[in-house]
C-alpha cells in the first residue's frame, strides 16, 4: 500500500513504538496508584514522556505537559476552561471542527479572521483587525489539515500578547513537523494529537499549559490529594482525571524520541521534497487542479487537489481499490474549504510522513493518471 493519509493518522511508525506498547501492556500498571514496581514503572514512564515533550516543545516544566486521549479532548479542555456563553472568540478561517463545535456548544460569539489561502500577511492583517478590547480568546490552527497552509503563529501570538488576549494553538498538523517553542509563543494552551506527527498510537494526545486553568472538563481520581472533593490545583493532576493510557503513553514516548532523533527540520525538508514532486506531477496531468503554495515556506506536507468533473469521494475510493490511501471530502474542516472556495466539492488530500518515499510519489502519479482516465471513460459510457 502507498499510505498518503498521515494527516489523519501516521500508520507507519517506528518499530520502537509498537514494542513499547506491548511492553506496557505486560509490565505497567497505573501511575500514582501504588508503591509497587508496576505502578512505579508506570509513573517513571509517564514522567519520561512529559520530559521528552517538554524538551521538544520548549516547555519550562514537564508538569505543564498534560496527557489527553487526542487533540479534540485537549482543545475542549482548553476552550471550555476559558469560554462561556456570549464570549467573543476570534478564530482563523482554517479551523477544524474540533475547535468550531466546542465553541458553538458553549454558545460563544465566533468571529472568523478570514484570509486568503497561502497568504500569511493576509492572516496577520485579519487577526490584527479582529482582535479588540472585548475579545475573550483567540484560537489558531497552526497548519491547515485540508491544505497544509502554515499560518503565522509567531506574529499572531505577538498580537495576542500585546493586547492581553489568551491564545490557544491547534498544533494537530504541526507538532513533530515544525519547530514549536511554547515559551516563546506564550500561548495559554497548545493542543496536539499523539498519533500524527509524533508517531504515537491512536488514543493519545497532549495539552501544553502555560498555567493551571481555573476550570476543569473532567473530575475524578488522580492518585493525589484524595481527601479533597475538588480536583487538585496543580498540573498535571488538575486535568488528568482517571486511569492513564499507559500503553499509549509508552508508545508516544518512543514516537517523540524518534522525532527528536530525526529532527523536525529534517522531517519537514523530506515532506516538502515529496510535496514538490507531487505538485509538479499533478500539474502535468490534464484536468487536475492543485492547491499548492507558490512559496513552499507557507506549506507543510499536505496537498489537496481535484480532478475536473469527477467526484472527489469516487476518486479516493478508486485509488483505495488500487492500494493508495488518501482522504477525500471536507476533512472535518468545512471552514477551511469555504476559505479556499472548495465547499461544494471538497478535495482529495494527500499527506506525508517521514516514512514515505519518492518512489511512492512517482507510483502514485501513474496510478492517479490511469484512474482518472478510467473514471472519465466510465462516465462517458453511462446511459
Amino acid at each position: 500500500m502507498i499510505y498518503f493519509d498521515s494527516a489523519a493518522t501516521t500508520l507507519q511508525k517506528p518499530d520502537a513504538v509498537s514494542k513499547a506498547v506491548g511492553r506496557a501492556v505486560r509490565e505497567l500498571a497505573s501511575p500514582g496508584r501504588g508503591g509497587h514496581r508496576p505502578s512505579m514503572m508506570a509513573a517513571d514512564t509517564a514522567y519520561l514522556c512529559r520530559e521528552a515533550a517538554a524538551a521538544l516543545f520548549s516547555v519550562p516544566e514537564p508538569e505543564r505537559v498534560v496527557f489527553t486521549h487526542n487533540a479534540t479532548q485537549a482543545l475542549n479542555m482548553a476552550i471550555k476552561s476559558i469560554v462561556t456563553a456570549g464570549d467573543r472568540v476570534v478564530i482563523s478561517g482554517y479551523e477544524h471542527n474540533s475547535v468550531l463545535r466546542p465553541l458553538y456548544a458553549t454558545r460563544a460569539e465566533v468571529q472568523v479572521a478570514q484570509s486568503a489561502l497561502f497568504c500569511p500577511r493576509s492572516a496577520v492583517r485579519a487577526f490584527d483587525a479582529a482582535i479588540c478590547a472585548d475579545t475573550k480568546l483567540v484560537v489558531l490552527n497552526h497548519v491547515s489539515n485540508a491544505f497544509g497552509f502554515i499560518l503565522p503563529a509567531a506574529e499572531i501570538a505577538a498580537l495576542c500578547r500585546a493586547r492581553g488576549v489568551p491564545l490557544i494553538i491547534d498544533a494537530s498538523q504541526s507538532a513533530g513537523v515544525l519547530d514549536i517553542d511554547a515559551a516563546a509563543l506564550g500561548a495559554d494552551f497548545i493542543a496536539m494529537p499523539g498519533h500524527k506527527g509524533l508517531y504515537g498510537p491512536q488514543g493519545t494526545g497532549i495539552l501544553l499549559c502555560k498555567a493551571p486553568p481555573a476550570g476543569t472538563l473532567l473530575e475524578g481520581g488522580t492518585g493525589s490529594d484524595s481527601r479533597s472533593r475538588e480536583m487538585p490545583e496543580l498540573l498535571p493532576d488538575r486535568l488528568e482525571a482517571g486511569t492513564h493510557n499507559m500503553p499509549g503513553i509508552s508508545g508516544l514516548l518512543e514516537g517523540i524520541r524518534f522525532v527528536k532523533r530525526r529532527e523536525t527540520a529534517r522531517i519537514l525538508r523530506h515532506e516538502r521534497k515529496l510535496l514538490r514532486r507531487l505538485t509538479e506531477g499533478l500539474q502535468s496531468i490534464s484536468g487536475v487542479e492543485t492547491y499548492a503554495a507558490a512559496d513552499e515556506a507557507c506549506q507543510a506536507g499536505v496537498l489537496s487537489f481535484r480532478l475536473a468533473g469527477l467526484d472527489c469521494e469516487i476518486v479516493a475510493e478508486a485509488l483505495g481499490a488500487r492500494g493508495v490511501a488518501v482522504r477525500a471530502g471536507l476533512h472535518c474542516a468545512p471552514l477551511a474549504h469555504r476559505s479556499a472556495g472548495t465547499s461544494q466539492t471538497g478535495t482529495v488530500r494527500v499527506s506525508f510522513s517521514a516514512f514515505n518515499t519518492e518512489r511512492e510519489a512517482a507510483r502514485f502519479l501513474c496510478i492517479l493518471e490511469h484512474t482518472g482516465k478510467k473514471l472519465r471513460k466510465q462516465e462517458r459510457n453511462l446511459p
